[in-house]
């Protein structure tokens, strides 16, 4: 399990599956080998759906981004 956090202000945003973790880190774009770290906006979020994200994970960063139009989260173990 890996746990999902508000880069900015350490709040909790949700748990995620080794699988989701994987899925994301693969998908999303990394600065260098050490970034936990990534800046997620709705349109993101589209596209981490149409490449095949579960449905749990979808709603937990839809929730996370709220009505804001983009947060940084990181993830750590």
């Amino acid at each position: 399990m890996a746990t999902l956090l508000n880069a900015e202000t350490g709040a909790f945003i949700g748990e995620i599956s080794e699988d989701q973790l994987e899925f994301l880190v693969g998908q999303l774009e990394e600065e260098d080998d050490d970034d936990q770290d990534y800046f997620i906006d709705l349109e993101t979020i589209d596209l981490l759906e149409e490449a095949g994200a579960d449905d749990a994970l979808i709603t937990l960063l839809r929730r996370a981004l709220g009505s804001s139009e983009v947060i940084d989260v990181r993830w750590t173990r």
